[in-house]
């Protein structure tokens, strides 16, 4: 399986260019090319996108928003990728704000219509000074979940703590995560993509894009069995 290709796309939610985001990620992009995959950054505070408008027919749409920014763009470049990362500091004990406008925006406007990330493998680093790092990556992890995502376990969560730049590399055990968590990755699109060449069959099906197209004959008549 070396010679298997693997793209991994980092989400950067850190409004602070050169900061321990950045710095993690650069780490993170060092330990994939060491596993022999790729990842790239895409800086969310490089890209403009507009939050979650009061047109308010977001829960009724059939179709992406509308409103003119880069958000396709960046939801084109998530579809590409074999496994995403996302890296946000904790700001104000909450995720920092880009992060949050670009979850809220991606998922209720352009996501949510054909999950473009199911059965992609998924990770989370957390970096802050002190303070509810565990929260932050909750709702990640919620996010990843809520797309379909796969997973992996990596033992404790990539979580770094450092408020000055470049104190995050002093968290060896942060850092330790984030290694396991990276190589785990890249090992299971890895795995995914062999079982895919031996038997040309997806690893996992995939049938239902759209949870508003719900198949109510399927659930009726497996309760019926069970009962």
């Amino acid at each position: 399986m070396e010679s298997i290709a693997v793209e991994l796309l980092a989400i950067c939610g850190s409004t602070r260019a050169g900061g321990n985001t950045d710095q993690m990620l650069q780490f993170a992009a060092e330990v994939a090319r060491q596993r022999g995959a790729s990842l790239a950054t895409l800086n969310l505070r490089d890209y403009r996108f507009a939050p979650s408008s009061t047109c308010g027919d977001c829960n009724y749409r059939e179709t992406p928003c509308e409103l003119k920014d880069d958000m396709p763009y960046i939801v084109e470049r998530m579809r590409r990728a074999d496994g995403i990362i996302y890296a946000v500091p904790v700001h104000g004990f909450g995720m920092g704000h880009l992060m949050q406008m670009f979850i809220e925006r991606a998922g209720v406007c352009h996501i949510r219509f054909e999950r473009p990330l199911t059965n992609k493998v998924g990770g989370a680093i957390i970096t802050g000074r002190r303070y509810n790092h565990g929260s932050v990556h909750s709702q990640i992890l919620n996010n990843l979940l809520l797309n379909r995502m796969i997973v992996v376990g990596s033992g404790f969560p990539a979580l770094l703590h450092g408020g000055k730049p470049s104190e995050a590399w002093d968290d060896v055990e942060g850092l330790d995560s984030v290694r396991r968590m990276v190589e785990r990755m890249v090992d299971m699109v890895k795995t995914m993509k062999h079982y895919s060449q031996l038997t040309d069959h997806p690893f996992l099906r995939y049938e239902e894009a759209n949870e508003r197209h719900l198949d109510t004959g399927r659930l009726f008549s497996s309760r019926e069995q069970l009962i």
